[in-house]
């Protein structure tokens, strides 16, 4: 053989591998799919049509979603209330980990997440994606200050953001945490200031004080931007998030869109062309207006040519909360939390038991169903299989990958072995296969028997619920199934102690923060 023939050969042999190589790394980046993670805001159970048969309210376009794709019938959040849940979604790792041991933040509150920690954001970030958050954030940021030496209350007060600095820019916002572009409010739309912050800048610097204190539609006295318009928060972030999924869908990178509604929370404000519509009551009327928006974003997810392989997520913060007025609705016939006990803030299924779905055409067949038990602390752990990325020990300490459930829902590769649930006062339970052991002896929330009410003390102290055979709570079996007690507590405490319920070595908890000193929670596993 000639000597040039012999080069040339080598080289296109050696050029044919470099584009085999280019093509099957093409081939993975274009499997990878867009990612949009939609969570709303204190909706039930019972609050979507194909949940609930019997409801009263209209949710078409999320039954069409739900159709398309898998529905899990036992999902639930990490925690019965907003910030707790939202820490979850974002770290893979239960709320009570944190600092933030009961309760919620405010919209003056430093920022809960730490820059070291991994977050769903800068995990596909590093792996290429265009990532952002729109809506409502309620996980703290540091605002500028006036005075940095100046001690501000807790942000329940209208004084309390005074010291505020809202010309100057935010410090450890989403775009510290992983989103390259982020939008939205700092805590709840009933929570001052009212003031959209982009990409770590305030819009607009707040030029008066503004309060409602309606029936459904009230929010906190506080600091109003005016480009802050109340009754069109909710259409503004489903805006721009259109906007944003059209920009993407015409780049060569894989997005993922974290978008959090503020609503149905308080204050209850649908748009006039919703207003009466559900015959039920305003948070009836305002489910049907996010049910249109989320046909909307179907439409335009459509359009953008990306439907097939997208993987599109609906889910709660956690259960119905009693502001939305449940006894008018049971009154009509609407149950908003489905027939389980309790509401938001409660340890009962209705604080934490939520609708999931998830459509992605190119992996999940239509009409399926899960029944099995996820949590939603399991975006990280999936988002990172999707990606073919190992979590470290120190990440995602409780989270597991879902993914295998998607192409099929009775999958023994997903390992979750139990779930801790949480309630806004720090009640612990722990549900493992049927049962469900509650480590207190009310709601350790918002309903009956609530916490330090009269007579309390006169129950049991811990419930265990057998949920196969009494989905309703109303049975307490506690002090019948000795093995079962024991084994539960074991294994509540085992994942306290080892700082994580994902096999890996042992993590820390943080130590309390946010005024509490100390963790009075966990008196009841040790006395």
């Amino acid at each position: 053989m000639k000597g040039w023939y012999k080069y040339f050969i080598v080289a296109v042999l050696i050029g044919g591998t470099i584009y085999g190589l280019n093509v099957k790394t093409t081939s993975i980046e274009e499997k990878r799919p867009n990612i949009i993670y939609v969570l709303a805001d204190d909706l039930g159970y019972g609050d979507i049509a194909i949940y609930n048969p019997e409801g009263k309210i209209k949710t078409p376009n999320l039954d069409a979603m739900g159709s398309a794709g898998m529905i899990f019938t036992d999902a639930h959040t990490s925690s019965a209330v907003c910030t707790p849940t939202r820490y979850g979604i974002i770290t893979g790792r239960y709320n009570w980990r944190s600092p933030l041991k009961s309760s919620v933040l405010t919209g003056n509150s430093k920022a809960l997440i730490p820059k070291k920690r991994t977050t769903v954001a800068s995990l596909l970030k590093k792996e290429g994606y265009e990532t952002a958050f729109i809506g409502k954030w309620h996980l703290g940021w540091d605002w500028a200050l006036k005075n940095p030496g100046l001690e501000s209350g807790e942000g329940w007060n209208p004084e309390d953001f005074d010291n505020i600095d809202f010309s100057k820019e935010v410090k450890n916002s989403p775009k510290t945490l992983g989103f390259k572009y982020s939008y939205g409010h700092c805590g709840s739309l009933d929570m001052a200031p009212y003031v959209y912050v982009e990409n770590g800048m305030p819009t607009m610097v707040p030029d008066s004080v503004t309060e409602s204190k309606t029936k459904y539609g009230w929010w906190r006295k506080g600091p109003t931007a005016r480009d802050f318009d109340f009754d069109d928060v909710t259409p503004n972030f489903f805006r721009k998030s259109f906007g944003y999924i059209k920009e993407k869908a015409k780049g060569k990178s894989p997005f993922f869109l974290y978008l959090a509604l503020p609503s149905p929370h308080t204050p209850i404000l649908p748009t006039d062309e919703w207003k009466g519509k559900s015959d039920l009551n305003p948070y009836g009327d305002f489910m049907m207006m996010i049910d249109a928006y989320m046909g909307q974003l179907t439409e335009v997810i459509r359009q953008a040519g990306i439907e097939d392989n997208t993987m599109v997520i609906f889910t709660s913060d956690n259960g119905c909360s009693p502001a939305a007025k449940i006894d008018e609705m049971l009154a009509k016939g609407h149950s908003p939390n489905g027939i389980l006990r309790g509401h938001k803030a409660d340890i009962f299924e209705g604080g934490h038991r939520v609708p999931f779905m998830v459509k992605w055409p190119a992996k999940i067949k239509p009409n399926t169903k899960s029944d099995k038990t996820i949590c939603t602390t399991d975006l990280l752990a999936t988002c990172a299989d999707i990606v073919d990325v190992e979590l470290e020990d120190d990440e995602g300490e409780d989270s597991f990958s879902f993914l295998p459930l998607l192409t099929n829902p009775a999958s023994k590769d997903y390992l979750r072995e139990a779930t801790v649930h949480h309630s806004i006062n720090g009640s612990f339970a722990i549900r493992k296969d049927n049962w469900k052991m509650i480590f207190c002896p009310g709601s350790g929330g918002w309903s009956d028997p609530k916490p330090n009410s009269e007579g309390i003390g006169e129950l049991p102290k811990f419930q265990l619920y057998d949920l196969s055979k009494d989905p309703r709570e109303e049975n307490n079996v506690y002090g019948q199934f000795h093995e079962v007690e024991s084994a539960l507590t074991r294994l509540m405490v085992t994942y306290i102690e080892n700082g994580r319920s994902r096999v890996g070595e042992k993590q820390k908890n943080d130590p309390e923060g946010y005024g509490t000193k100390d963790w009075k929670q966990l008196e009841v596993f040790y006395n």
